[in-house]
């Protein structure tokens, strides 16, 4: 459903690819840890991106990657970040900030510089 959706929007796979990545890392806020997030979106938005055109092992790959790209966005997201949060040295608006800058960057370099050798070695 949600892939034609966004083929009868008219989006090329690559455009439809780069929204789904962008919601896919950006919902972490709303999710208590990355292993909720991942059980819950990971295969759906997988399907959706093959739906829309998108090389398969690109799409595994991208999603996975940026699986754990991701953690950084919440102080309880992943691993050790409640027991770095929880010694009080950074406020909670603080560590969504810097989490937020961190992941950006993060997927700048990865979509950016990625996709180009991702491009070299045939992925896409």
């Amino acid at each position: 459903m949600a892939g034609k959706v966004i083929l009868d929007a008219g989006f090329s796979w690559l455009m439809a690819f780069m929204i789904l990545i962008l919601i896919y890392v950006y919902s972490h806020y709303a999710f208590a840890s990355v292993s909720a997030h991942i059980s819950a979106m990971y295969a759906a938005f997988l399907s959706v991106a093959v739906v829309v055109g998108t090389p398969p092992l690109l799409a595994a790959i991208a999603f996975a990657a940026l699986s754990n790209i991701m953690i950084p966005l919440t102080h309880y997201g992943g691993g050790a970040a409640p027991i770095l949060y929880g010694a009080g040295f950074v406020t909670q608006g603080k560590w969504w900030q810097l989490g937020f800058i961190m992941v950006t960057v993060n997927m700048v370099i990865w979509l950016g510089i990625g996709s180009l050798w991702w491009k070299v070695i045939g992925l896409w």
